[in-house]
């Protein structure tokens, strides 16, 4: 295992919401890399499943659910007092907002890795589909971002991805730059960042993922198997397939709606993220069908590289997950999808102990420049998990040194307001996750979603432009 550095001192309390896989999987980074009072530090959970490796560490467990009635009672207390207190909330059901909001009103810095809503959001079938979207979800967090300048740090959204894979762009567009010859400054700002991704002609970025995990004995029928919180997997794949709409896109699919407010970066369409397939590419598997679930950073990272000049639209790209779960996931998805939407009653997480091999093959893929596209990211083993830290899978691995390195940056960075990880020092972030991310690449790629295509039957596609979201799009 890991040892330290000592990265920084919490002065306060620290409340963790959530002691699921990557609950479980944060606490001994925690315990690795900061200073802080043991009697201080709370984690809060309906399930106490896994409340023991609280106990044996002397840890406050308290077994209950935080809701829209209580939560400032129960968590006001346990974030005030002498130091400043640190709110990690991991936890589905909850509202990242709201949590968000209470935590800045008290001068205590929050970190989570995704904009969860309290429940029944999801599954709302009285909710319009725009109204269900992360694009909704996220506009209200930018509306208090607009309204509550600065104070004290809040993170939104800083996991593997939504999270990580934003300071993966901007890694990646740095390694392009200097392997084309493309001369520029060292970005500074939002606009600079988003000057040089037009420079490079990059038409967008799929968040390219593949995960090769495999259990020792097969997923029995009538369980949904998967590497990480099947809660929130199941809530966002339910969603709206969303992406990230670039300027360069000339179609549409006849089932997608532009977003009416905002910042207007993503277009939804009226079908599930996760029976919504597409076409990308990753290292180790090469070509792959991926499912576009919807994910904050496709919206984010649109909007963050948007370029406007007099208020007109000049550079967007085109951005969205595109996802190969565990293949036990994916025979999951399939028995939902196969039951009309019905979720199996038993669900179960795959821990270190189980999975015989694999990697999570986890960057960004990003396209249409000089050298055609080009993999940055994770290849994290199972193996590797093992070696560097307890409790998790590689899967959760990559999510929970995300948020140690966003919990980083927010103790040096106290008073930066409501930040997204696109915002945030990606070369800290990276060096302190980096240690926990197994082999970190880069590698080029010729291949196009018009590479290889079968041609059997005859396909409307846009042999002009290779990466037309038109080409990508499995129809």
């Amino acid at each position: 295992m890991l040892n330290g550095p000592v990265h920084a001192k919490i002065t306060g309390s620290i409340v963790m919401i959530g002691f699921g896989s990557i609950g479980k999987g944060t606490l001994p980074l925690i315990e690795r890399h900061f200073e802080f009072d043991k009697s201080r530090f709370f984690v809060i959970d309906p399930n106490d499943a896994d409340r023991a490796l609280l106990d044996e560490r002397g840890i406050k467990f308290m077994h209950q659910a935080i809701t829209k009635e209580n939560y400032r009672d129960i968590l006001r207390p346990l974030l005030t007092g002498e130091g400043q207190s640190f709110c990690v909330n991991l936890s589905v059901d909850t509202s990242s907002l709201d949590i968000m909001k209470l935590c800045r009103e008290i001068g205590a810095l929050y970190i989570d890795t995704v904009t969860e809503p309290w429940p029944g959001f999801y599954f709302d079938k009285t909710m319009a589909a725009q109204s269900r979207t992360n694009y909704a979800l996220r506009e209200t967090v930018m509306a208090e971002k607009q309204v509550s300048v600065g104070g004290t740090t809040a993170i939104s959204c800083c996991g593997a991805n939504p999270g990580m894979v934003s300071w993966f762009v901007k890694q990646a567009l740095v390694n392009i730059a200097k392997d084309t010859d493309v001369k520029h400054d060292e970005p500074q700002s939002r606009n600079d960042w988003a000057k040089l991704m037009q420079q490079l002609n990059v038409k967008g970025i799929h968040i390219a993922e593949r995960d090769t995990q495999r259990a020792k004995q097969p997923k029995p029928q009538g369980v949904f198997v998967n590497t990480w919180s099947i809660e929130g997997f199941i809530s966002e794949g339910m969603q709206p397939a969303e992406l990230g709409w670039g300027s360069h896109e000339n179609w549409m699919p006849d089932n997608a709606r532009e977003q009416q407010h905002g910042n207007k970066a993503a277009i939804y369409l009226l079908q599930p993220g996760a029976n919504t397939r597409v076409r990308s590419w990753t290292p180790t598997a090469q070509a792959q069908f991926g499912f576009l679930v919807t994910h904050n950073e496709a919206i984010s990272i649109a909007d963050y590289y948007t370029v406007k000049i007099n208020g007109s639209l000049t550079f967007r790209p085109t951005c969205h997950y595109a996802y190969h779960p565990a293949n036990d996931a994916v025979l999951s998805l399939h028995e939902i999808f196969g039951q009309a939407g019905k979720v199996q009653d038993k669900f179960h997480i795959l821990n270190e102990d189980e999975i015989v091999d694999g990697i999570d093959e986890l960057g960004v893929l990003l396209y249409g420049h000089a050298k055609n596209a080009y993999w940055y990211g994770s290849q994290l083993s199972i193996e590797d998990t093992r070696k560097l830290a307890p409790y998790q899978n590689a899967t959760g691995l990559q999510v929970t040194s995300a948020v140690l390195a966003g919990m980083v940056w927010a103790l040096e960075n106290p008073n930066s307001g409501i930040v997204e990880a696109d915002e945030m020092d990606y070369r800290r972030c990276l060096e302190v996750q980096m240690p926990y991310l197994g082999p970190v690449i880069g590698v080029y790629t010729d291949w196009t979603p018009l590479t290889d295509r079968p041609g059997f039957f005859a396909e409307d596609l846009d042999e002009s432009d290779p990466w037309q979201f038109k080409n990508v799009l499995v129809r």
